[in-house]
């Protein structure tokens, strides 16, 4: 088999960058190790770009928040990912949900169909010798992340990510819960609500705290990632922590009181038929068991039949400040390029972001020509920038896109006003960068 790139991984981030090659001209070699018997403690399916964690790629506000600024930009350079994302979309309020089914098989379709790619289900464990992306994401398979390892001279970083559980919609009781999003945002039947008394929540807090969880020692001393804190996690932190955080009931209106609740549990749809609504902010490490016994405890969840229980994994990523070039590339071996969570990116945007790059430095290589990163006051150029030298490498942690990660504006403005004026300064900075 004759291909120009070989691309390692076919999660979001590999699924854009082989997208991104093929539709440029080059022939793609897309491995993925689902599919050839082998899979990961996260995966379900052997379909491309699952979704693990939540259906949500969060908000889709492109004027006031970095990640919707992120879609426009994914957008605007013809993202596979947020092509099939916008495809199966899902109500969600403000944000940007879809059927994760759907959108799994949307983007396997679009990838296998495509004349310039090639997908082989195998798993690969060594680095490769011609121009390559790996995207193998947080769970690489042992023998590749040793070989890693072994390249770079330094043990990956790891942190504990955590999955959500998931509910038939049917089995949810709506004589105490109700539709309705915070704020009323959206369609107004985004999210179910499951309100929960003063007594109700502290008995729930201290059921989480005392529940038995599942335990991995050979784990020990790896810090949880702050953006997917299992729940009893959350709760240890103070009494008060989720009623402030998952668990807030502020801007719900419950039907029977007229008022907000002490604490409300939300679930969000799932997928695109409405028969499947995850528990929102609900990632955990509690046994399976305890899972259920607990949760029907929660107002409205009494009789819950769950399609997924939540679950724990160890996410490895690279000291990437330190071993990736401006484009991605390992500075020990330039042929190679890394993209996705694996470099340290958090979240399935940026992830796929990550991979679109990739993709396109790897482009501009193979073409004989250099492509300059996008510019830092952009979404794309400010998740790169930390990615590939915002950070001191010791202290480096994964992070999604935010405004922190833009250089400031300048002057004296009001706060009230940055959000828009971060988005514009991006906006023209992106067609700056295009038209270059």
């Amino acid at each position: 088999m004759t291909y120009d790139i070989h691309i390692v991984g076919g999660g979001l981030a590999g699924s854009e960058a082989a997208w991104q090659c093929a539709e440029a001209g080059f022939k793609v070699r897309l491995s993925e190790m689902r599919g050839s018997g082998d899979t990961t403690p996260a995966h379900h399916t052997d379909d491309l770009a699952e979704l693990v964690c939540s259906n949500s790629f969060r908000s889709d506000d492109a004027d006031s928040n970095a990640v919707g600024l992120l879609h426009q930009e994914l957008r605007a350079l013809g993202s596979l990912i947020l092509r099939e994302g916008d495809r199966h979309r899902v109500p969600a309020g403000s944000a940007l949900a879809v059927d994760r089914d759907g959108f799994s098989a949307g983007v396997t379709a679009a990838v296998a169909a495509h004349p310039n790619i090639t997908v082989v289900r195998e798993r690969i464990d060594a680095l490769p010798d011609t121009p390559a992306i790996i995207a193998t994401g947080p769970l690489t398979a042992p023998g590749l992340s040793e070989r890693i390892a072994a390249e770079t001279g330094r043990d990956s970083l790891a942190f504990f990510d955590a999955i959500a559980p998931i509910v038939h919609r049917d089995s949810i009781d709506m004589e105490t819960a109700w539709f309705q999003s915070r704020w009323n945002k959206g369609e107004g039947t985004d999210y179910i609500n499951c309100p929960l008394d003063k007594d109700q929540y502290h008995a729930f807090v201290a059921a989480l705290i005392d529940g038995e969880k599942t335990e991995y020692r050979e784990w020990e001393n790896v810090p949880y990632f702050e953006g997917c804190m299992p729940i009893e996690v959350m709760a240890e932190r103070g009494p008060e922590t989720l009623r402030f955080g998952p668990m807030k009931g502020v801007g719900l209106d419950d039907p029977r009181t007229g008022r907000w609740p002490y604490a409300c549990v939300q679930l969000r749809q799932d997928n695109a038929l409405g028969t499947l609504w995850n528990i929102v902010g609900f990632q955990t490490k509690l046994k399976h068991a305890e899972q259920v016994r607990l949760f029907r405890t929660i107002p409205g969840l009494e009789n819950a039949e769950f399609a997924r229980l939540g679950g724990l994994h160890r996410n490895t990523f690279l000291r990437s400040p330190e071993l990736l070039d401006e484009t991605l590339r390992l500075r020990s071996r330039p042929n190679i390029r890394f993209a996705g969570q694996i470099t340290g990116c958090e979240g399935y945007i940026e992830s796929a972001s990550i991979g679109l790059l990739a993709g396109r430095f790897a482009i501009a290589e193979l073409r004989g020509e250099t492509l300059a990163p996008p510019p830092v006051e952009t979404a794309l150029g400010a998740l790169l920038s930390h990615i590939t030298g915002g950070a001191e490498a010791d202290s480096y942690q994964p992070m999604n896109v935010n405004f922190g990660l833009f250089p400031p504006i300048p002057g004296r403005t009001k706060k009230a006003d940055r959000k828009k004026m971060y988005t514009d300064r991006a906006r023209s900075a992106l067609a700056e960068w295009l038209a270059a």
